[in-house]
């Protein structure tokens, strides 16, 4: 081989050299990238909260259930003392109404559990029974929906005091697609989604969708 050919083999060598090795660093790269996702998506579901209630949580519950504006799919338990045939389980329909036994169909917008029983009273002592007494507890909120990266997607019971990290280790966690740095939030009775931190000060109130997002590798 003369010293020409030799020069231009030794060229091309170097080129295709080159080419294979920044094939293969750019590979590795790729690798680390979703490494990093991956271990980032564990750390967030290390992260995630248990789902099983507290002591805190139920004090939560008991402090929100106060304050808790009714609405359609909420499960209620209604009893009036000493009159069982007016007592029992009631359910808010989709218009925001609940039928009890005698008296006129209530409606329950803006209407907190307080001011469900003090209506309640007050149409029973109308005619009906003498100074009622009335208890009213809910037995059951309107579910909330989640969807998107998440292990389980779908309608869950809402628990008085839940936050977005609990509504997510609900679903079974995020899965190793998921963007764990935000999430899209739409109230109840809402259409405008909303994009949000996700972090225990974010509250969730029955009927709302929550969505999480895919990332971006």
């Amino acid at each position: 081989m003369n010293t020409w050919a030799k020069t231009r083999f030794g060229v091309i060598l170097t080129i295709a050299l080159g080419l294979g090795l920044g094939a293969c660093a750019s590979g590795g790269g790729e690798t680390s990238d979703n490494s990093g996702g991956a271990a980032e998506t564990q750390a967030a579901n290390d992260a995630l909260p248990s789902a099983t209630n507290t002591v805190e949580d139920t004090q939560a519950a008991q402090a929100f259930a106060q304050t808790y504006t009714l609405g359609p799919g909420d499960r209620l338990r209604v009893i009036v003392f000493g009159e069982e045939d007016l007592s029992g389980e009631f359910e808010v329909d989709s218009a925001g109404i609940v039928s009890l036994p005698l008296i006129r169909p209530i409606k329950t917008q803006g209407k907190t559990l307080t001011h469900f029983k003090s209506e309640v009273e007050t149409q029973l002592s109308a005619g009906y029974l003498v100074d009622p007494r009335v208890s009213v507890e809910i037995l059951n909120y309107r579910p909330f929906y989640i969807t998107g990266e998440v292990g389980r997607p779908g309608e869950y019971p809402y628990v008085a005091g839940m936050n977005v990290l609990k509504a997510i280790a609900m679903a079974g966690g995020y899965t190793y697609r998921a963007n764990t740095r935000r999430v899209f939030l739409t109230r109840a009775g809402t259409n405008a989604e909303e994009t949000k931190k996700p972090g225990q000060e974010l509250m969730i109130l029955p009927g709302d969708y929550i969505r999480v997002p895919e990332r971006f590798f």
